[in-house]
Order: C-alpha cells, then structure tokens, then sequence
C-alpha cells in the first residue's frame, strides 16, 4: 500500500456540525449519499467533493436482525457516524464512529493510500483507510470501523421516495483545497464541479485528475477501472457486484455470502443489496422487481403490501479502488 501526503491536513475540511433543511439547490440528477432514519437523510454529493466527511449522529434508524424491538425504528441512544467520500475512488461508505466504548471523530489527513482518502480521528490521531475502514497507523491499527448501511441514489429519487427526508446544507464562508488549484484552501462555489474532468475521462486515480505522467496501468479487459462496484462484505468474504454485470443479469442478482442469502438491485439510479428472505425476484417492463405475489422498489427495499427488505452494509465504489482492497478475484461474476 502506498500512502502518500498530498496536501496539507485539514486543507479539506470536514463537516463537524451539520445542518440540514428539506431544499436542496443542485439538480434532479445529483448523486446523494442516503441514510435511512427518521427523518432520511441525504448528503449531497456535490457538498461531500469540497468537504469528504461529515461527523453526524443519527437518532431513529431502522431495525435490525438482533435487536429486540420489533417497530420500524428503535428509538435507541443517537448512532454517532461518518459519511465518508473519496473523489477519486468514488468511493461512498458510512461507518460507525464508536469503538471499544470512545466516540471517534475523523478528519482528512491530506494523505492518500493507493489513490484513496486517509482520514485520521482526532482523538488518538490514528489514521484510517477510507475505502475499508481498516486503521492503517496508529493506536487501532489493525482495526476496522464498523460499516453502517447506506445508498447512493439521486436527488430526484430520494425526494421521490422520502417524501419527509432532509438534505445537507452547504456551509457558509468554508473554504477547501478542492476549491484550489495550489494547495491552498479556497473559498467554495459549490455550483462548481472541481473533479468533472476526472469522471469524465479514461484514467484514474490522482495522476489522472491531477494531468501528471505517472497514470496507473490496468491490466483486464472484463471490467473497466471505473466501473461502478457495490462491495459487499461478511465475515472475511467480499464481493464486489459490478452495475453493468447486474444490469446484464437482468437486473437482480441473487447470491449467498458467508451464509448469508443477498439480493441485488440494479436500477435506474444506482445499485442496491438487501439482505434476501428467499424470494426469487424478476424484474418488471416499469423496472420494479417482483417476488412473493407483490412487486418491490430495487432502490428502497419496499414492497406494495408494506414490507420492507433489510439493506445491508456496503461499500460503493470504483473498481480499481475495489480490487485496490481485495484482490483481481473479488468480483461477481
């Protein structure tokens, strides 16, 4: 692994008390990182390229396999979390923010490990793989941040879908790196898109955006390095499920990891696992997904009678970043 310091600490600023209101300035078409809780939260890709993590807590979220309260939401103590999002990687995770009893809160170290964001808690100043939550160097090394379940859709779908959720706002007078062409914080215009050129174009990784001559190589032909990946981990077994590979299987791919059954979901705006009760779904001409005598939303897990698939944990990601993690062979398909 090689980690590397690119700009300063904190040139990128994360977000340590955000707000959130029911407008949102950017278009239909953004992508937003969703959290499912009471309200529905959504975090803005577009706000995330300036600031890459957000420090939040989550007061109401959805029940779980093992918990004992059988409501929609438990009502438990506030779920610290951070929303992380690595630029070049793509890479969207949310994780836990508790460990061994502390409440850790992360920063952006100015460090990259092969092309993905290093974050650092503030606490102990250990630093942590954005892509895999694993501490690379400090008191936790060896470690790995709990991952929380989450989707990357657009703004339009979850607007659709979470007709009472909430949007992260932007934040008044901050200033990034990202909004710089010379390592030094800028103010933020967050109408502007500091990282177009990069997903636009064929390279990857931080010579790629940046224009230098040391781009990476890739040496497979099956996927591209860019590709969409929706990683998926139980217990020591990942697997990374390629959108076009699921879009090529109609759709939905249903699959069995460390014992447990998975359902995923291509849609119009993104891809999704659930965690499969043993149904066999099809997906419809209106793009829905049949199974069980009702039809269900690949991007929320709802069925037409009210019942809910459990989403799971994942990782959202390129795949160079994937298979940066886990190896040529951690793919579906």
């Amino acid at each position: 692994m090689n980690v590397r310091q690119v700009v300063p600490k904190d040139a990128i600023p994360s977000i340590d008390a955000p707000t959130f209101g029911t407008e949102y300035v950017g278009g239909g078409d953004d992508d937003v990182i969703v959290v499912e809780t009471s309200p529905p939260k959504a975090y803005p890709v577009r706000i995330l390229q300036y600031h890459e993590i957000v420090n939040d807590e989550l007061t109401d979220v959805p029940w779980e396999a093992g918990q004992e309260s059988t409501n929609e939401f438990d009502g438990a103590e506030p779920i610290p979390i951070a929303v992380t999002w690595c630029p070049l990687c793509a890479s969207a995770v949310v994780y836990d923010r508790r460990l061994d009893g502390d409440v850790l809160t992360f920063g952006v170290s100015g460090k990259l490990a092969d092309d993905d964001l290093v974050m650092y808690d503030r606490e102990t100043d250990s630093e942590w793989k954005q892509s895999t939550g694993a501490c690379i160097a400090g008191r936790y090394e060896s470690r790995r941040l709990p991952v929380r379940p989450s989707a990357v859709t657009t703004w339009r779908t979850f607007r659709d879908r979470y007709p009472t959720g909430v949007v992260l706002q932007p934040v008044e007078d901050a200033r990034s790196e990202a909004a710089s062409e010379d390592d030094v914080p800028a103010p933020i215009d967050y109408d502007d898109r500091p990282y177009a050129g990069y997903f636009d174009g064929d390279g990857f990784g931080l010579a790629a955006h940046r224009g230098t001559d040391d781009a990476r190589s890739w040496d497979r032909a099956d996927i591209d390095p860019k590709t969409v990946i929706l990683g998926l981990e139980v217990n020591s077994d990942a697997v990374g499920f390629a959108l076009p590979r699921v879009n090529a299987a109609g759709g939905v791919v249903h699959e069995t990891i460390a014992g447990t059954p998975v359902v995923v979901f291509a849609t119009d705006d993104g891809i999704h696992a659930f965690e499969n009760p043993g149904y066999t779904f099809e997906r419809t001409e209106d793009g829905a997904f049949r199974a069980d005598s009702t039809t269900w939303t690949g991007s929320t897990g709802e069925s037409a009678d009210d019942r809910r698939l459990r989403r799971l944990p994942a990782q959202r990601l390129f795949a160079f970043a994937w298979q940066d993690d886990h190896g040529p062979d951690a793919f579906y398909g």
